[in-house]
């Protein structure tokens, strides 16, 4: 993706930011209510007054003809609420305009020291994600809990991909619909990250036919980054299941991510995944 596209990229998401933010919230010298409003959100010029630019200035940039300085995009962010994690997105998008490229990872082998910890751990279900939340390793109660990776080719071993094509994990989450989207977001982190990375760009090409919600989604430009978390899960055979997650980044190999799932102590979750343990164990005997 050269500069210009990076540029572009950004233009898009501060549109999609600015259609979102809400008029009512902001000063009364700055939003005027007198006449109609034409534009969901606020309109370029209250950004702008926000900012303390010019309405020609922010413009240019929404149209990704400018690169805004840091002073600037520190101002366009207080005006658009922007989240840390959206700030960092387009912190690492004017990166990449202004030439501070950084290396574009193949598809990887989980680290030998990740694999050996996954081999350990038999009553906590464990993956090792890497770019582009592509699956390298699991652990046997992984594969019980959310689905035997194994049954896919591994080009097409991929979280978000099986999340979208997946029946079974479509139907695995409660709040299916969270997931996705927040899988979205984490895959339009890594494109701003790598925008040339070719398999990633594959891989949204190939979702976004496959699947009008991711393409709507990514469409949103909206970005996420999560270390942790819980999930409401619906298993064929342990039932209904609340799990925390955590990730966790191997300083040896800080592209891939070790993401443990864990029962909150005393919950009736503890018994629930202890059944799953020993039901998985019997299948393996």
């Amino acid at each position: 993706m050269d500069d210009s596209a990076q540029l572009r990229t950004l233009g898009d998401f501060l549109r999609a930011r600015r259609a979102e933010a809400s008029p009512e919230s902001l000063p009364g010298h700055v939003v005027s209510t007198a006449t109609r409003r034409r534009v969901p959100g606020l309109r370029r010029e209250e950004v702008a007054q926000l900012a303390s630019v010019s309405t020609d200035y922010y413009t240019r940039v929404e149209q990704g003809r400018l690169a805004p300085s840091e002073q600037v995009l520190d101002a366009i962010s207080r005006a658009l609420s922007l989240t840390s994690e959206q700030r960092a997105y387009v912190e690492d998008l004017l990166n990449r305009a202004r030439g501070f490229s950084t290396a574009v990872p193949g598809r990887e082998a989980a680290h030998d020291r990740l694999q050996l910890l996954l081999d350990q751990l038999v009553n906590i279900p464990a993956l090792v994600l890497g770019a582009r939340m592509d699956v390298l390793a699991w652990n046997d109660l992984a594969a019980a809990l959310i689905t035997d990776f194994s049954r896919f080719p591994v080009a097409e071993r991929n979280y978000v991909s099986l999340i979208f094509t997946s029946q079974d994990m479509r139907e695995l989450y409660e709040d299916w619909t969270s997931v996705a989207r927040t899988c979205v977001g984490i895959l339009r982190r890594e494109a701003a990250l790598n925008p040339d990375d070719p398999q990633l760009a594959a891989l949204v090409g190939r979702l976004s036919i496959a699947s009008d919600d991711f393409r709507r989604w990514w469409a949103e430009h909206r970005v996420a980054d999560q270390d942790f978390g819980s999930k409401v899960m619906i298993h064929p055979v342990a039932g209904r299941i609340r799990l925390n997650w955590d990730s966790f980044t191997y300083a040896g190999a800080q592209r891939q991510q070790l993401v443990l799932w864990s029962a909150e102590p005393g919950s009736v979750d503890v018994r629930t995944l202890a059944n799953l343990t020993n039901h998985e164990m019997l299948i393996i005997e």
